[in-house]
């Protein structure tokens, strides 16, 4: 059974913004604002946050000091109605606020899994398109397998790299980092 992450948008309301979030319930579940529409999803599974947590601890390990690797959950805001936690994220350390990131991001990264894989592949990818985000990694936690898209000279997402199970790709952007997709499984590969 697949389960679909939850668009939220009450009734005789006009769009959600940022402020709204802060009064919603902290219940484990991640919310997202995506041009003042709700999109709520269950918190992730074991295979998706040892994906998330190894991945972080290299994306740590190669990151120069004028950027940060935060891990979700952490905003990234653009404006009043968009709110975005990527499950893993870099940005440049002058960018930063103790609350959020109010500025692009250099990295996004997302794990996909059931409830999250429509919006992660197609309407979060669109926005950080459209926010400017330079990097944007997804990855599959079944294979599993590293997809990596790079904003081209007119601002478009291309992707650049692929990378399944034991094949290694080495990346330049936003710092040099080699990942190597099974690895990020650590004892569940």
């Amino acid at each position: 059974m697949t389960v679909m992450a939850d668009i939220e948008h009450p009734a005789d309301s006009g769009p959600l913004t940022v402020r709204d979030l802060e009064g919603m319930p902290d219940d484990g579940r991640r919310r997202e604002l995506i041009d003042g529409v709700l999109i709520v999803s269950p918190a992730p599974g074991l295979r998706h946050q040892k994906i998330a947590y190894r991945l972080y601890g290299v994306l740590e390990a190669a990151c120069p000091t004028d950027f940060e690797v935060v891990g979700a959950p952490f905003a990234v805001h653009s404006g009043d109605d968009t709110e975005l936690q990527p499950d893993i994220l870099v940005g440049r350390d002058e960018d930063f606020t103790d609350k959020d990131l109010p500025a692009p991001p250099v990295l996004a990264v997302e794990v996909l899994s059931p409830s999250t894989a429509i919006h992660d592949l197609n309407t979060k990818k669109a926005v950080y398109e459209r926010l400017g985000t330079g990097s944007y990694w997804v990855i599959d936690p079944k294979e599993p397998a590293l997809t990596v898209f790079e904003l081209d000279a007119d601002g478009h997402y291309q992707q650049v790299a692929k990378a399944a199970g034991d094949e290694a790709v080495e990346l330049e952007r936003p710092f040099p980092v080699r990942i190597v997709p099974r690895e990020l499984l650590g004892r569940l590969g």
